[in-house]
């Protein structure tokens, strides 16, 4: 008996898990024309598999369809090639569904160009670890670089196969944690790329023998996992539009209003770019992510960075230069996170809100009196304390499709509960089997 080659077509949902089906592979045309069925209940599927409180019920048919533009075929060694798509999920007559995570994420991008006239370019750096240990002290060291060469070469070579441009690649400070690198995209294709990445790091672990996991945090004593978001921005002609030598920390006004905004909203959107109950665990002063809602110049332990550049001439460093959100983890839908960003940073342009200035000192010493004096607020210390800063806000909630406010938190309620038994160490091992 021969094999059939299959496609797999699937969204990265709420959960940040790629879920989807598998059809012949000759039967694509016919697919991207017709999509395979789904069914609404499906946006309630936990990170744990467990299905929250919805909505729908079993009521409701829809249909994924694959975006040949997020299509991936790769070959490792002899198998089989792993053949997937990412795709939209839409209704029975063809029309975008409110909560397919690619459709929020591409309204988002249209009210930004709506907005301003820009496009977003911007890319996920992400960290991941591996199961066990790995060489003892090797933070940033070859040695430890050495031992994973065979998955890194692996890895970036199956992300230069699907369309992906690789950057660096690096053994990161924590144990058996790397950090891969890609070259940002414009718009939705930086989400793709984000998810695309994931999934070839676990297939390119699988391959040579090991376990990749994009947990926020293993063990509270050590290191966590972040992803940081780029972002700059360009005009139809491809003209960079985030650089201004005059304006603060070298923002243009676009940037400057475009920060503004996402450090205003920041407690109110962290829930989606850092959406599990141990995330909290990470953001905590002193990890090198996120506590405050501050600007940091070239600071890694600012929420909102703005980016070194090496570029000497003007148009280098415009093309260069990016801002960093680093507030989030894998935890996330890459598009989820970005379009909350991109929402924030909207109201940022619309309100015509100017940027604090970069902090240069340890917030984590100042009282709350002085925190408030200055502008500034603790980030949420818990998954429970995001979820209520983000319901409770009218014109947060307001980015999304009615009713999305509640279905993420009835979503996000049922992981909570999953978890609400487990000590720490419990719930760190439970985030790491499924990321």
């Amino acid at each position: 008996m021969k094999p059939m080659p299959l496609i797999f077509v699937a969204i990265c949902d709420i959960a940040g898990k790629v879920r989807g089906k598998g059809f012949p592979a000759d039967q694509l045309s016919k697919r991207m024309s017709r999509g395979v069925g789904w069914v609404p209940t499906n946006v309630q599927i936990t990170c744990f598999d467990r299905i929250g409180e919805s909505p729908f019920g079993s009521l409701g048919d829809l249909l994924l369809v694959p975006d040949p533009a997020a299509e991936v075929k790769i070959s490792f060694g002899d198998t089989a090639p792993e053949h997937f798509m990412l795709g939209d999920i839409v209704t029975l007559e063809g029309a975008p569904w409110d909560f397919c995570t690619r459709h929020i994420l591409r309204e988002a991008l249209k009210r930004l160009y709506d907005l301003s006239g820009a496009k977003l370019f911007s890319a996920f750096e992400h960290e991941f670890q591996l199961k066990g240990q790995g060489p003892p002290h090797q933070g940033f060291g070859r040695v430890g670089f050495e031992a994973q060469r065979t998955l890194q070469e692996t890895l970036m070579g199956a992300l230069h196969e699907a369309g992906i441009t690789p950057d660096s690649i690096m053994k990161e400070y924590g144990p058996n944690q790397y950090e891969v690198v890609i070259a940002p995209e414009i718009g939705m294709r930086a989400a793709d790329a984000a998810v695309i990445l994931r999934e070839l790091t676990y297939s390119t672990a699988r391959f040579v023998g090991e376990k990749a996991t994009f947990a926020p945090i293993l063990n509270t004593k050590s290191v966590g996992n972040g992803v940081h978001i780029h972002l700059s921005f360009k005009d139809d002609a491809g003209t960079p539009l985030t650089y201004d030598s005059k304006g603060p920390c070298g923002m243009s006004k676009l940037t400057d209003e475009f920060a503004a905004g996402i450090l205003k909203y920041l407690p109110n959107i962290v829930a989606l770019t850092a959406p599990s109950v141990v995330s909290y665990e990470r953001l905590t002063p002193h990890r090198w992510s996120a506590a405050y809602n501050n600007l940091g110049f070239r600071d890694r332990e600012a929420s909102l960075r703005v980016c070194p550049v090496t570029a000497k001439d003007p148009d280098g460093i415009a093309k260069q230069f990016n801002i960093e959100y680093r507030a989030a983890d894998a935890a996330a839908c890459p598009h989820l996170a970005l379009a909350a960003v991109v929402h924030a940073g909207c109201q940022g342009i619309e309100d015509a809100l100017t940027s604090p200035e970069a902090t240069q000192d340890d917030l984590s010493l100042l009282s709350s009196d002085e925190l408030t004096d200055r502008g500034f607020v603790r980030l949420p210390t818990s998954l429970q304390e995001a979820l209520d800063k983000f319901e409770a806000d009218p014109i947060v909630t307001r980015w999304f499709p009615i009713d999305f406010a509640k279905i993420y938190r009835a979503h996000k309620e049922a992981e909570i509960m999953y978890t609400a038994d487990l000590d720490m160490d419990g719930k760190c091992a439970a985030y790491a089997e499924t990321y």
